[in-house]
């Protein structure tokens, strides 16, 4: 392909449409999209969304972020509720009905079926004095747009607009529900999403009695070295040293030590207490906190070794910075 055949004007023009489109929208804002929110927020059964063509493929994606936020939610394509799928409502759903005419024929047969079975209506069309608009409970209008495509045929800016209302509606929602990280967690095992939301002990790999070098802060540097090479089968970069309650006091990582006998050569070291060599109070995590967050520790502070502590400053764990690959900080962006 010969890149000087492709009209980059129009591409931004193009981008510009259809950002300008959008762009609009939050002007218009208002009680109509508020009770769409709220009907979304309060309905008991689920959330059915609807539209055929473009305006489908955005009713697919809608239903999709409704659904990974905390509202039960289906697509529901209109040819095929009227050959049956239709049995698929309740009345105590909520249909979205997506169209930029308002006029599609297959969406305004479904409504006389959807306000028999009494369900609620909401329309986010184009026009709201269309057919679809008319006998809508609700209407989202965005009003009339020019389509992006030099024929102005092709959906583009009108889906642009629907999509960011849908994408609107659906945040709007998360945070009236107090929608947190750990749900959105729960819907997202996996993908880059489900690592940055992985807890750090579903990421730890060295653990009491197993691999973490843990001892008394009172003992001798060699005391401290022989209790914990003697209590594990591999060890982590760092020894983590607690009080007599059991509580973390000190971590005296691999590079620590040897700072110290090359600092103190020729020197009885090794018989001097540990607690005269341990980073006092290190920065540590807690059991629940998210593994995204102990990254961000290791990355800002420029530390390999994290400990992870239960309620009461009791080492349950600690981090690695090579548990932490592949996860990404929760301000990161991409999925």
């Amino acid at each position: 392909m010969n890149p000087d055949s492709i009209d980059m004007d129009l591409a931004r023009r193009v981008l510009q449409a259809e950002g300008q489109a959008v762009l609009r929208l939050a002007d218009q804002v208002g009680q109509s999209f508020a009770a769409a929110a709220e009907a979304v927020f309060a309905c008991s059964g689920k959330v059915v969304l609807t539209g055929i063509g473009k305006a489908g493929i955005i009713a697919e994606k809608v239903s999709a972020t409704l659904a990974s936020t905390g509202t039960q939610s289906i697509f529901l394509h209109p040819v095929e509720a009227l050959h049956g799928d239709l049995g698929r409502l309740r009345r105590d759903d909520v249909v979205i009905a997506l169209s930029h005419s308002g006029q599609t024929e297959e969406i305004v047969r479904l409504v006389d079926h959807i306000k028999a079975l009494g369900a609620r209506l909401i329309a986010l069309t184009g026009d709201s004095d269309s057919a679809l608009g008319r006998h809508a409970d609700i209407v989202i209008a965005y009003g009339p747009v020019e389509e992006a495509c030099p024929m102005g045929l092709a959906p583009t800016a009108s889906t642009s607009c629907m999509l960011a209302l849908g994408d609107a509606l659906a945040i709007t929602v998360m945070q009236r529900r107090r929608f947190q990280p750990a749900d959105f967690a729960a819907y997202h095992p996996a993908g880059s999403l489900g690592r940055k939301l992985l807890k750090v002990e579903e990421v730890m790999n060295f653990r009491p009695g197993e691999q973490l070098n843990l001892a008394a802060d009172h003992l001798s540097l060699l005391e401290a070295l022989s209790e914990a090479e003697n209590t594990v089968k591999r060890r982590s970069g760092a020894m983590l040293l607690v009080d007599r309650e059991g509580r973390l006091s000190g971590i005296l990582t691999d590079a620590d030590l040897r700072r110290v006998l090359l600092r103190h050569r020729g020197a009885d070291v090794l018989n001097r207490p540990v607690s005269e060599f341990m980073t006092r109070r290190p920065r540590h995590v807690r059991l629940g906190d998210l593994a995204s967050h102990a990254l961000a520790i290791c990355n800002q502070n420029r530390i390999d070794e994290l400990p992870v502590l239960d309620a009461q400053g009791r080492p349950v764990g600690i981090i690695d910075v090579q548990d932490l690959l592949g996860i990404k900080t929760v301000s990161d962006a991409g999925n």
